[in-house]
């Protein structure tokens, strides 16, 4: 018998440690979080006087936690005349960001896709005979009020002109089509020709057997080997099954759109989700 060891995971480098320590070092006081908050948010040079009024402390005060804030990278600061301007580094706007999906291991290597794919569940390209069962599918999600903003299927030609070829996929279980996956380009600029938009629906009797897992796996390494080099989906908030099969893929969430869309009348929050192709 094998005994499989667990994986230790990667430590951070130690000077991106120490880095980020110090980041969040700083921000530890409230007070300099908020004055960051101001500069950041001002659209305009602010000085150590200014900051003293919004801020409503003293201006020693000011000054001390705006030369920790600038130690650190955070702030700017240059005299004009005998004022000190302060300003945001944009750097630090990203860096921020980033420093936090490195420690939380979201900037580490992904999976490239489900492995427990069911045996029984046959993935291949999508035939011209398969579109009424896909549209039946599509209206099945579409059912569930968490799987798109549409209310009504959209028609065989317009979905014909939009998915990408190459790019359409169907599931079936002993002959019958169970589920589907397509991509559609997000541009059509040429700069973005390797960036493509990614849907994945399983029909209402099949869900929770490993169709969407099948569809993904399939989906995702043949985009890697035509030099697709993004994919990206907006998930519903509340479709949590959908959002944990995209990261299961090598999906990582960006960030949430807030009351991106309405459906039936009702504001609705997405997920916007995005896969990088380990080959480019």
């Amino acid at each position: 018998m094998t005994t499989t060891l667990p994986v230790t995971p990667p430590l951070l480098p130690e000077a991106e440690a120490a880095r980020y320590a110090e980041w969040f070092a700083c921000l530890a006081e409230p007070t300099r979080v908020k004055i960051l908050h101001v500069v950041a948010t001002a659209n305009r040079e602010l000085t150590i006087g200014g900051l003293t009024e919004i801020m409503e402390i003293s201006q020693g005060n000011v000054s001390h936690h705006v030369r920790k804030l600038a130690d650190v990278g955070f702030l700017h600061m240059r005299k004009r005349g005998t004022a000190t301007v302060v300003t945001v580094n944009e750097s630090c706007c990203a860096g921020l960001p980033h420093a936090a999906d490195a420690v939380m291991g979201l900037l580490a290597p992904r999976p490239c896709c489900p492995e427990d794919v069911p045996d029984d569940v046959a993935v291949r390209p999508l035939r011209r005979g398969d579109w009424a069962a896909v549209r039946r599918i599509y209206a099945e999600g579409i059912a569930t009020g968490i799987a798109a903003f549409e209310t009504a299927v959209p028609s065989r030609d317009e979905l014909d002109a939009k998915w990408l070829p190459g790019h359409r996929w169907v599931a079936e279980i002993d002959g019958e089509v169970v589920g589907w996956a397509a991509a559609a380009p997000v541009s059509t600029r040429e700069c973005y020709s390797g960036v493509a938009e990614t849907s994945i629906y399983v029909g209402e009797g099949h869900r929770g057997r490993g169709v969407g897992k099948a569809l993904i796996r399939t989906q995702v390494t043949e985009a890697d080997a035509a030099g697709l080099w993004t994919l990206q989906t907006s998930i519903f908030n509340e479709n949590r099954a959908s959002i944990a099969l995209h990261r299961a893929a090598g999906y990582r969430t960006l960030g949430v759109r807030e009351r991106i869309a309405q459906r039936d009348g009702v504001w609705h929050d997405t997920v916007f989700l995005e896969r990088r192709s380990s080959t480019n």
